[in-house]
């Protein structure tokens, strides 16, 4: 069965979240939103396009920051509604800096 991005179950916004990860370390360095256009955006152009949910645009991670996340591979779920990204990840993932947005512990 050949993938089609419509075959994937967006959410009823329309997005899907996607899950950034190293793909040399394996560290998960953030989750974001997707909808089909920066999907498609993402898999043209070879780095991260997400949906940001507050702005209402696309955004290319990185644009602004110099921070890109250069796409090695996407892979999706077995319920085919979430997605991870293994990435290059050039500097840091968080907007706070930080390489990975999840480094705050609660144990």
């Amino acid at each position: 069965m050949k993938f089609k991005i419509k075959d994937l179950k967006f959410d009823k916004n329309g997005l899907i979240p996607v899950i950034i990860q190293d793909y040399k370390t394996k560290d998960v360095l953030m989750v974001a939103y997707m909808n089909a256009e920066s999907l498609r955006r993402t898999l043209k152009k070879g780095l991260t396009c997400f949906w940001s949910r507050s702005r209402k645009e696309y955004w290319v991670k990185g644009l602004t920051s110099g921070h890109f996340q250069y796409v090695k591979s996407v892979a999706y779920d077995c319920d085919m509604d979430a997605l991870l990204i293994k990435v290059r990840q050039v500097g840091a993932a968080c907007h706070t800096g930080n390489r990975s947005c999840f480094y705050r512990k609660i144990k």
